[in-house]
């Protein structure tokens, strides 16, 4: 059964359960606030914060309320328990010739989600270094700009920008976003191949957002490159290749923000949180619910919102 978590503060659980209230089970779990059946999964939310949703829609109805707990958990240590041994990275492949593929844009209600593969040879690494590739969350986006820009003119790359219509009609037909993500990256990947061949990379290594079983499951009657493929936690701090992808995605998605900025009037927030909320209140208020749903992730709770909050803004 298809699973996944996310961990939010209390508030948020009480907007959950009133938003839920008409779907709420007659049991609950020890440990839990309440629980409820919606969309084809069931959701329970406990005392702790951590929220279980379970079914074939669970990445679906947990994406409205917050990132995945594993993606998040990139942040403090890998995760490598459910890694077959295969894929894992080899322990000497920071000076390999590594193809590297991140995502950005996945937990953010305005936007696209942009999906970059890129190729670092071993000779590249100290150039990256130069230039000051590193682990993305650990930059602020004035410098993921600068260094983009010296990037994209450095290695090669494939970049993908999957836009919110062409997101809301895959979700609305019952797609899964970690199915949306496989997709890309396996799409971007390829892409990447065909771009450097017939040199090949030493591997390939992608910032782990699923099982590889899951991941190729995602992928059954497509074209796969399973040769050296590694996944990882944390990959950015494994090889720089995923690093730059995950750069030039976020300088991607920066770039889409500038664009949907000027279309709506005003400068959209990043996230899915209150400023979001009234941001978006204020955009369907001045260009009505279909442009609204046109720049935005619409099965995100923040559509609900943005409507209630719609009626009482100037």
């Amino acid at each position: 059964m298809a699973q996944s978590v996310i961990q939010v503060n209390s508030s948020i659980i009480k907007q959950m359960e009133t938003h839920y209230s008409a779907n709420k089970t007659d049991k609950t779990p020890q440990g839990a606030i309440f629980s409820a059946k919606v969309n084809g999964c069931t959701l329970t939310a406990y005392k702790s914060g951590k929220v279980l949703f379970q079914g074939k829609n669970a990445e679906v109805e947990s994406a409205k309320w917050g990132e995945q707990l594993e993606k998040k958990e990139k942040i403090s240590a890998p995760n490598l328990s459910k890694t077959p041994a295969k894929y894992q990275p080899p322990s000497n492949i920071f000076n390999q010739s590594i193809i590297g593929s991140d995502e950005v844009g996945t937990g953010d209600f305005f936007g696209p989600i942009t999906v970059v593969a890129a190729y670092v040879k071993k000779e590249q690494i100290p150039l990256l270094k130069e230039l000051g590739v590193r682990d993305s969350k650990n930059l602020k986006d004035p410098q993921i700009v600068g260094i983009a820009k010296d990037l994209i003119h450095s290695i090669p790359y494939s970049l993908l920008i999957l836009h919110n219509e062409k997101y809301n009609h895959l979700q609305e037909q019952g797609m899964s976003q970690g199915k949306m993500k496989a997709l890309l990256h396996n799409q971007a990947i390829n892409h990447l191949l065909e771009k450097i061949s017939p040199e090949k990379p030493d591997g390939i290594l992608i910032d782990q957002f699923a099982e590889p079983g899951v991941y190729f499951n995602y992928l059954k009657g497509k074209h796969i490159s399973k040769e050296n493929i590694y996944f990882s936690t944390k990959a950015e701090g494994v090889h720089l290749a995923v690093a730059a992808a995950s750069i030039i995605a976020r300088y991607s998605f920066l770039k889409e923000f500038e664009r949907l900025s000027k279309m709506a009037g005003i400068s959209i927030p990043k996230g899915a949180g209150s400023q979001v909320d009234l941001a978006a209140a204020k955009i369907l208020k001045k260009n009505g619910q279909q442009f609204l749903e046109s720049i935005t992730k619409k099965h995100f709770a923040n559509t609900e919102k943005a409507k209630k909050l719609a009626k009482n803004v100037n």
